[in-house]
């Protein structure tokens, strides 16, 4: 796998970023890649189960911002990429049988089943371009690594056989950029919008901040806070709490870069109805 220039990353437009991801050039956290698109999580799980889980994210819209469903089977999600193939255009996904994570593929060609539907979510790498064009820190980008997450004590609301802990992404901030931060993310609702706290780890349940249970540990600096985000990997706790016989999801950090504009999402758009047929 070459080694490709972050700043050549960040100026490829989506449809780019996903042949080289395609055709297995790119194996990497996709934060900071085609500045101006929107970046997705995914859930792929079988059809008997999708209406539960459209239910759940409808219920609990800051973790699992609908962005598009499938039909079952389909390869591609309407509205979300031109010339998609959910089977390959991701660098990494993750297979869960009986709630538990059990390989990591690039591909899931020899995986696919026509009964599968796909939930793309909106993502926090999504704003993260407007806190870089405003001159903000983001220290994961910085420092070369993926963004920490971590399970919280704060719940979801269940739909059907879904309930699990809230999972947020950190990133640390001075307080006068923490408030720009979150002005400029609660303008994008379908990338998880404003902040669900900051300050004390413990109080949500966060008890050692340097293990993150997704991601890599970032340093904080001398008057920084961490400020945390609502994640689009709740829906994977969720998935190991509901135990389905199978189920993918994205390696966490390694997101579907899909031709959606930023600007498509910001300041909210109108409400998108789904039904899973």
């Amino acid at each position: 796998m070459k080694s490709i220039d972050p700043s050549h990353l960040r100026g490829m437009t989506a449809a780019e970023v996903r042949r080289l991801i395609r055709s297995g050039e790119l194996d990497a956290p996709t934060a900071g890649m085609a500045d101006g698109f929107v970046q997705a999580n995914l859930a792929i799980i079988p059809r008997e189960f999708a209406g539960d889980f459209l239910e759940f994210c409808k219920a609990n819209p800051k973790p699992c911002p609908l962005l598009g469903v499938s039909e079952p089977g389909a390869v591609t999600v309407p509205g979300v990429a031109d010339d998609l193939d959910i089977r390959s255009d991701v660098c990494g996904y993750k297979i869960f049988k009986n709630g538990v994570a059990v390989e990591r593929v690039t591909d899931l060609a020899k995986v696919w089943r026509d009964d599968l539907v796909t939930f793309v979510l909106g993502c926090s790498f999504s704003f993260e371009h407007a806190l870089r064009d405003a001159g903000l820190p983001v220290r994961h980008i910085d420092c070369g690594c993926n963004v920490p997450m971590y399970k919280t004590t704060l719940a979801t609301a269940p739909r059907g056989r879904f309930a699990g802990p809230l999972v947020v992404s950190m990133r640390p901030f001075t307080p006068a950029d923490a408030i720009r931060a979150i002005c400029l993310s609660d303008k994008m609702p379908l990338a998880h919008g404003a902040p669900v706290h900051f300050g004390d780890p413990a109080s949500i349940g966060i008890r050692d901040i340097s293990r993150p249970e997704y991601g890599d540990a970032v340093p904080i600096g001398a008057g920084e806070v961490p400020v945390f985000w609502a994640c689009g990997v709740t829906p994977q706790a969720v998935l190991e709490k509901a135990a389905l016989p199978f189920a993918i999801a994205h390696d966490p950090g390694h997101m579907l870069i899909t031709d959606i504009r930023n600007a498509a999402i910001t300041d909210g758009v109108a409400e998108v109805e789904f039904c899973v047929s």
